[in-house]
């Protein structure tokens, strides 16, 4: 086996009788897999909502944003808001969903693979850590019983459609 790859067991060990359909991986990307989506996902998670505030954060254009925004709504990681300010006309802002606030540790394993593998010498330019204790955060697989478990020590078996493991 090659150092860091996952085991698949069951059905799933002889590779040329199955295809990866219902991969959650793969309907994962299909809603946030461009780099603007993701990028609008983040800043979501750093607390900004307002349309103008997403296309100079993320530096798209607002044809762009537009775009990405629907589908992050349509999807249900994003809910269009109304709000107006004194003076103003109503406009929408965006807020994170209970399934956007989710991807909150797939951005931080991107963010910690990014400081890892990609920053250089210059090193990260954030850092995550617990408000509570100032401690770093990390990102890990960890089991129901809370061991911390290395790509290699994961399996992937075939599930019935029910979900239940075999």
């Amino acid at each position: 086996m090659v150092p860091g790859t996952m085991s698949l067991t069951g059905r799933l060990a002889d590779r040329d009788n199955w295809l990866a359909d219902r991969c959650s991986i793969d309907l994962s990307l299909g809603v946030v897999g461009t780099r603007s989506g993701m990028l609008i996902m983040r800043e979501a998670h750093y607390g900004t909502t307002r349309f103008d505030d997403f296309v100079s954060r993320v530096g798209i254009t607002e044809k762009v944003a537009a775009g990405r925004l629907r589908e992050l709504v349509n999807a249900g990681l994003l809910e269009r808001r109304p709000y107006r300010a004194p003076g103003a006309r109503t406009r929408h802002e965006y807020v994170l969903t209970p399934a956007g606030a989710d991807l909150a540790p797939v951005l931080l394993a991107l963010m910690q693979w990014g400081d890892r593998h990609l920053t250089g010498e210059r090193g990260p330019a954030l850092q995550a850590h617990h408000e509570g204790c100032d401690a770093p955060v990390t990102v890990q697989a960890h089991c129901a019983r809370g061991h911390v478990v290395p790509g290699d020590e994961i399996a992937l078996s075939p599930t019935d459609p029910d979900g239940a493991r075999r």
